[in-house]
């Protein structure tokens, strides 16, 4: 079974690092996706993700089959609601036999998200500002 969630409290690794622990892997690659301080040249202060009602069942697709084309264990979890600059909005890890294996699938898996799963975030800037972005 594939780890995949949606949540709106702070990701907690340890579980997703679990779902892809096995004693033939040598690597785990994980992605902290972190909230920055700036887009396209604005500052930003915060940010509010919003996600649709089938996203945690999109993202665990998403999972399942980058695990099925890879043949490697991965796992995500992505973030709603407020965030501060520095949260964590998206966590992915993908173990496998050796490092570039596991980098390469976790890229894959990152973009994979990215592009599929909906949820859509509103830019908040110093200047008082705001902005949707992915919608």
């Amino acid at each position: 079974m594939t780890f995949a969630i949606i949540t709106d409290q702070p990701i907690e690794t340890g579980p997703i690092d679990a779902a892809v622990q096995s004693r033939s892997s040598g690597a785990v690659v994980t992605f902290n996706g972190v909230v920055r301080d700036h887009d396209g040249g604005r500052d930003i202060r915060s940010l509010d993700y919003k996600s649709h009602p089938d996203a945690e069942k999109i993202l665990r697709e998403c999972c399942e089959t980058v695990a099925a084309e890879t043949g490697l264990l991965v796992a995500a979890a992505h973030r709603v609601g407020h965030l501060e600059i520095g949260d964590v909005a998206l966590y992915a890890a993908v173990s496998s036999a050796h490092r570039g294996e596991a980098f390469e699938a976790c890229k894959l898996l990152v973009d994979r998200i990215k592009s599929t799963v909906p949820i859509w975030k509103k830019q908040h800037f110093q200047n008082g500002e705001s902005e949707w972005v992915g919608l």
